[in-house]
């Protein structure tokens, strides 16, 4: 076990501890800070990335709710917002919805989701962050090509090992 070793799973108790909106004050200090509505991805690709020694933290979108103010202090070159296809999101969360055994009033309505995700993707304008689609993609894909964005753009992570392929 090595420094880098550390660094890792410190990245990974980071996404651990700033998943789905968790400690807004910690924003700032994330390599990276995914944002999207329900099903989009955040959680998974939080995870791969802190095993790959990125420090990420993910807010959720929802209709109605305001997302923290301290996204606002975060450099938008490391605020990815992640969008799908909303008929991916119909069937996702209609599973979910099944799993749960409960009823989330227009969760799974085809109406409401194209709403949400154009409410999203008017915030991630006004933020100028990078819009990423994972629709029908790997986790993997979608991380690599975050890494690759921010290697382009000369931003560091907590990781220097996370550039490797």
């Amino acid at each position: 076990m090595d420094e880098a070793y550390y660094r890792r799973i410190q990245a990974m108790d980071f996404a651990v501890n700033h998943d789905d909106g968790k400690r807004p004050d910690g924003l700032i200090h994330a390599d990276v800070v995914l944002i999207g509505i329900s099903r989009t991805s955040k959680t998974p690709l939080s995870i791969y990335l802190g095993y790959r020694g990125v420090r990420v933290a993910n807010v959720p979108l929802a209709l109605g709710v305001t997302p923290p103010a301290e996204l606002f202090d975060v450099d938008p070159r490391r605020i990815f917002g992640l969008v799908t296809k909303p008929e991916i999101l119909v069937k996702m969360r209609t599973v979910r919805i099944k799993e749960f055994g409960t009823m989330i009033p227009r969760y799974a309505e085809r109406e409401h989701i194209e709403r949400e995700l154009e409410e999203s993707r008017a915030l991630m304008r006004q933020l100028g962050c990078v819009v990423i689609n994972t629709a029908n993609r790997a986790i993997e894909e979608v991380a690599q090509e975050i890494l690759r964005y921010l290697q382009d753009e000369g931003l560091t992570v907590t990781t220097p090992e996370a550039f490797i392929h």
